[in-house]
């Protein structure tokens, strides 16, 4: 807004004007200026379609003609009902049930109350501890925040949160030693989990918390061969739950509806949230295990938890929609092919290049670390914001990614992740990294 006009929104950065979006279209965003912005990290992740698809806007105006609202005390709803079922067809084994809620951080939250509530009701209530990792982000709310691991983000809050364990991230890049193959490194891992688990007594313990590949804090970590098998026997060995967050990784932005299907482990819950609904509407979701389902009707009954929006139906209309769009057009594969694309341009344009360390991701989710020399690794001094240099340098060329620091520690460390729409074609995907490439020459240029 121009400082003639002052916003009386409570923006979350208050020392930056931002332009206004005036309307979308394809992978772009157009400002009240009339500057066109290439969306190549659908926001935050969450534009898998774009903006303005037909067919997602059509089923929202439909919904709306017949019920924008009913409140899930009261009823359900054939669109609520119908978006289930298309879930639960194409859900990990043994998912039964979704459990409807307006976002990322919420669907964590859920996550979490689901899991004690299932050992309090099978007569466990014991079981009182969290494992997550360091490093990850499962969202803001007070609970999802715990569970995260990014210490920038919990700082301030620490005294408003329950005490969770962290583990170490897989972090291949910068945690795997060159006398152990990638395999060897991720049962490492699994051999500290171990060790906490033992710690903490597994019969104490609720769940093993992650994201199956690493997102915003991180800068697209992807799971090295092995990890999460070892991860799913540790926790069964100990009857713990695994809690896989796919909220941003998930439906369908790593070439698989969801990431744990490359990884060949079935979570007892996964979040998802924000390729659900490609930013329609507010909307994300906990799929559950039918056991666990199964404990709380045989049980009490009742799951002690819930919000106003709950399976919201214009949400519902959005989300189904938009799946229903993946699968009939086929855009599982396109993300597969589309992301071997992006990842080749990636490295011809940065393989060489002195400043950025390593290349990572999957499908259409991607990640670039910034080092200020490649051969120690070494990290840009977090006094030059590298991230809000190479941010405000996309702006400039008219190109939306997702930059953050803090990527090694929640303090130092530089990352920029790409996660464009489905619908890119690859020529858009050019463009993109053309865009990128001046941009972080920019942006490293300005803090020399």
């Amino acid at each position: 807004m121009s400082a003639s006009k002052p916003t009386r929104v409570f923006h979350r950065q208050l020392h930056h004007d931002l332009p206004v979006a005036v309307s979308g279209q394809g992978i772009s965003i157009t400002d009240s200026a009339g500057k066109l912005y290439l969306d190549a990290s659908g926001g935050a992740a969450v534009s898998c379609l774009g903006h303005a698809h037909p067919d997602v806007i059509a089923a929202m105006h439909a919904q709306i003609d017949k019920l924008a609202y009913a409140h899930t005390s009261f009823f359900t709803t054939e669109v609520a009902e119908e978006l289930a079922n298309l879930l639960i067809e194409s859900a990990p084994d043994g998912m039964s049930h979704a459990y409807f809620v307006s976002g990322g951080s919420e669907a964590v939250e859920a996550a979490l109350k689901m899991a004690r509530q299932y050992f309090v009701e099978i007569g466990q209530p014991q079981r009182r501890h969290f494992i997550a990792r360091r490093q990850s982000y499962h969202g803001n709310t007070l609970g999802a925040l715990a569970v995260g691991g990014n210490a920038w983000r919990r700082e301030q809050f620490k005294p408003l949160l329950i005490n969770v364990a962290h583990t170490a991230p897989c972090y291949e890049y910068r945690d795997r030693r060159d006398d152990e193959s990638a395999e060897q490194y991720g049962q490492r891992l699994v051999a500290e989990l171990s060790s906490v688990i033992e710690q903490l007594g597994g019969e104490n313990v609720i769940a093993f918390v992650a994201e199956t590949v690493g997102g915003a804090t991180a800068g697209v970590l992807p799971p090295v061969p092995g990890y999460f098998r070892g991860v799913r026997e540790l926790c069964d060995q100990h009857g713990i739950l695994l809690i896989l967050d796919e909220v941003m990784c998930g439906m369908g932005r790593t070439g698989t509806l969801h990431a744990c299907e490359q990884d060949g482990v079935v979570p007892d819950l996964i979040t998802i949230a924000k390729g659900l609904g490609g930013g329609y509407q507010p909307i994300g979701a906990v799929l559950a295990q039918a056991r666990l389902v199964d404990t709380f009707r045989q049980g009490s009954g009742l799951f002690q938890h819930g919000h106003t929006y709950l399976g919201h139906a214009v949400a519902c209309a959005a989300a189904l929609a938009v799946q229903q769009v993946i699968q009939r057009d086929g855009l599982l594969a396109q993300v597969k092919a589309r992301g071997a694309v992006l990842h080749s341009l990636l490295q011809e344009a940065f393989a060489n290049h002195p400043h950025v360390g390593d290349i990572r991701g999957r499908g259409l989710f991607w990640g670039m670390e910034f080092v200020a020399d490649r051969d120690s690794k070494q990290w840009f001094d977090p006094a030059l914001k590298l991230h809000a240099r190479i941010k405000k340098a996309a702006m400039a060329e008219g190109l939306m990614v997702y930059p953050m620091g803090g990527t090694v520690d929640g303090r130092c460390g530089d990352h920029v992740l790409l996660a464009p729409p489905f619908v890119a074609s690859e020529a858009e995907l050019a463009q993109i990294v053309e865009r990128l490439h001046r941009s972080i020459d920019a942006a490293i240029q300005s803090a020399h």
